[in-house]
């Protein structure tokens, strides 16, 4: 049915009649037919791409993109006086991903659908997701970030498995979200609920009984694990998510004609990070209770199996105390003991054991000696993996390695939050750039178009006030918009290091007291979530905020420099910043970031990067040149030597630096005092002083160095526009379509 048929038959009304409320029900209804009509069971091998986070972002919009009928229902709402714009602020957000690992599972299953593969994503039905962000008193506080409506994109099916752990069991059930691809099929993101679950044991903020696990499994996505009931819940929680999926794999299997003796041939699982691991053993496990010999069903889920590896961070990659499995899923404590005997047995080495000496399980271990397949995710972090951080794993299997570098969809990330450069793009070089994105390259012949390159200012101009208007709306700040807009967003972790920001901030404030006034004012832009235990992250975002409250105030300050911190950073809010950047911030400390894909995005919108030579920057420098990305910092290798020999000490730089030690200083001096909280700024003092283990001491004088020359190149517009159309002629590589493409040629093969 069309959208008059559906408002007839629900309302019995005329669209011009209708609440916003009601047209966006009711473009939902016909939005999930259109898409049902795309379904198609095509293909022998199926991919099930299985992960703790998907953050698909609202859906409402991307939808009528990927369906073709943006356009028609734009302007069928617009000739009833009715705005597409103000539906989309009605839609929730689904509360089902944290940062990039999540974002980049969602960008994977729209590509998935857009190249026509056969496959779908699995995980866990988040009632409350990660948590909603709220600043009082210059302080992160979490509370429940409730999304689940009566009527929503979650189709209920009648999937259900009993899932039995540690003496007593739980009944799942699958919920179902229709992943529409670009002119393409529809394929689904699989997501597993606990039919037990109960939203009323929240109290306080996000607190809930960590041990009621029939009422809480489904709560919240990565549950405080500052103790042990909190560690063990996440055990719970992945079990319950890969012990699903394996079931439903196994019955797609056999409906599809397998006889799981070639489960291999039907089925290929992608280990998103180390939270799906223990689908491994699962599978084992069930393919022996359904007649399978161990030493088969090891050879077939090995086969079956591949991992992708998103950190080099060791505190990411996973190990669980042997006591936590024998407690919550003692079914599989056999089956992980027989698959480490027969690791030890083949190369008795205790570093590459799946229990090791302490009793603990390491996850990523258990993957690459079971799965087919192990790939980073940018050429540089892939060699780091082969070379330090996995080296031992990769003389024994250097055939499994392999690199997939990140990408993300275009659809969502230009089409759908900035029509006014797609419809520029597509005026210049055709539509043909929204299916093989590597036609953004022809944009290289208006490199020196005048006129092209005034229309993309005046398309940046009109998403920084686009943004302005939304910020004053929404959250009340209030933003110049003819200032640079200076932005990092993304997780807050020290080793993004948001803390080197802020101390450029504190060092810009010096110099603007010092008479030193910039050409054009800068609007440093934050965005962030710390996990609420992460104490020196929560500390970086008060001394933000703190930061925020002190430059505004400073008559002397105020009319050059301002910092924002937008409250609970999400998709939405990533959609209004990313088209409205004039600069991002890639300033990991090098070796450290994966990937990254913020900057993929901010790139694609013609942002210009000021970045360490980390993650898939280094592949960005590639493309685009020394001239348009401002690199600076240590490189990998003397960051990787500096942490082998222990070399690193922080004070030393303090000493001898008189910026370093003026910015440090002034996070407990007496201005920030009084608007702070003296525990948090003096652990954050402490911090940076006695151990910076992100090593931002070194990098500050050459970052500082790089801001300003990046501030002066500003002002020259029409090389600034050059700078902004390269970088967009050369985003095509990154492009999801792009690595999902060469995960199937060469992982999947479906």
């Amino acid at each position: 049915m069309n959208l008059k048929e559906i408002i007839t038959e629900r309302y019995e009304k005329k669209i011009s009649e209708c609440t916003n409320e009601e047209l966006y029900y009711a473009l939902l209804e016909m939005t999930k037919g259109m898409a049902k009509k795309r379904e198609s069971s095509g293909g022998k091998r199926k991919l099930y791409y299985i992960s703790a986070e998907f953050l698909i972002g609202k859906l409402l919009s991307n939808n009528l993109i990927n369906l073709g009928i943006y356009d028609e229902v734009k302007e069928l709402l617009a000739e009833n006086g009715k705005s597409l714009a103000e539906l989309e602020e009605f839609e929730p957000e689904p509360s089902l991903g944290n940062g990039g690992l999540g974002r980049l599972a969602a960008c994977f299953l729209d590509s998935i659908a857009s190249l026509g593969l056969n496959g779908d994503g699995v995980g866990l039905n988040y009632h409350f997701g990660l948590f909603k962000q709220v600043f009082e008193n210059h302080l992160q506080s979490e509370t429940p970030n409730p999304w689940i409506e009566k009527e929503s994109w979650l189709t209920k099916t009648d999937v259900s498995y009993t899932i039995h752990f540690g003496g007593f069991k739980l009944k799942s059930r699958l919920y179902d979200i229709d992943v529409t691809g670009y002119g393409n099929r529809t394929t689904k993101l699989h997501l597993f609920d606990v039919e037990s679950v109960d939203e009323s044991i929240v109290t306080d903020g996000i607190t809930f009984d960590k041990e009621d696990i029939a009422g809480n499994l489904t709560l919240f996505l990565y549950p405080d694990d500052s103790d042990d009931k909190g560690r063990i819940l996440r055990v719970y929680q992945q079990y319950f998510m890969v012990s699903n999926a394996a079931r439903l794999i196994l019955d797609e299997a056999v409906e599809r004609g397998s006889d799981l003796h070639n489960l291999h041939e039907y089925a290929a699982i992608q280990i998103n990070d180390t939270h799906p691991s223990m689908v491994i053993p699962e599978l084992i496990r069930l393919l022996m209770g359904r007649g399978l010999l161990i030493d088969e069903a090891i050879e077939i889920v090995s086969k079956t199996c591949a991992y992708t590896n998103h950190t080099i961070l060791a505190e990411a990659l996973e190990k669980w105390p042997m006591h936590f499995l024998n407690q919550a899923v003692p079914q599989l404590v056999p089956v992980i003991y027989e698959l480490n005997n027969r690791v030890m047995r083949r190369y008795n080495d205790e570093s590459v054991a799946i229990i090791d000496k302490n009793d603990l399980v390491h996850m990523a271990h258990m993957d690459i000696h079971y799965g087919y397949s192990v790939n980073g995710v940018a050429y540089l972090h892939t060699e780091i993996l082969k070379n330090t951080e996995l080296n031992n794993f990769y003389k024994l299997y250097p055939e499994k390695f392999n690199n997939k570098t990140n990408g993300v969809t275009f659809r969502r990330w230009l089409l759908h939050c900035n029509h006014e450069l797609a419809d520029m793009i597509e005026s210049l070089i055709g539509p043909g750039y929204k299916k093989n994105a590597d036609e953004l390259e022809k944009l290289g012949a208006f490199v020196n178009d005048e006129e092209v390159l005034k229309r993309l200012l005046t398309v940046k101009q009109n998403s920084k006030t686009a943004l302005k208007e939304y910020l004053a709306a929404t959250q009340g700040i209030e933003i110049d918009d003819h200032s640079i807009y200076d932005i990092q967003v993304k997780r807050l972790h020290e080793y993004k290091r948001q803390q080197m920001n802020a101390l450029y901030v504190i060092h810009k404030y010096f110099e603007i007291k010092a008479g030193k006034k910039p050409s054009r004012p800068v609007t440093v832009i934050f965005g962030a979530k710390a996990a609420p235990a992460y104490t020196i992250a929560k500390d970086i975002i008060h001394l933000i905020l703190c930061l925020e409250e002190l430059v505004s105030s400073d008559p002397e300050v105020a009319p050059y420099l301002k910092v924002v911190m937008v409250e609970n950073y999400n998709v939405t809010l990533a959609e209004k910043l990313i088209p409205a950047a004039d600069i991002h911030e890639q300033i990991s400390l090098a070796s450290k970031e994966a990937s990254g894909t913020s900057n993929m995005k901010f790139m694609l919108n013609g942002a210009v990067a000021i970045g360490t030579l980390d993650g898939a920057n280094v592949e960005m420098h590639q493309f685009v040149g020394d001239d348009n990305i401002y690199i600076f910092g240590d490189s990998s290798e003397t960051v990787i030597k500096r942490y082998e020999d222990k070399s690193y000490v922080s004070k030393e730089y303090y000493e001898e630096d008189e910026d370093i030690k003026r910015a440090v200083d002034f996070i407990v001096g007496d201005e920030m005092l009084a608007i702070g909280c003296r525990e948090s700024l003096e652990r954050l003092y402490n911090e940076l002083l006695n151990k910076d283990w992100f090593m931002t001491f070194p990098d500050f004088r050459d970052y500082v160095a790089a801001k300003e020359r990046i501030y002066a190149d500003y002002e020259e517009r029409m090389e600034w526009a050059k700078k902004m159309l390269i970088n967009i002629s050369m985003a095509g590589f990154f492009s999801s379509d792009r690595t999902i493409a060469q995960y199937n040629e060469e992982i999947w093969h479906l």
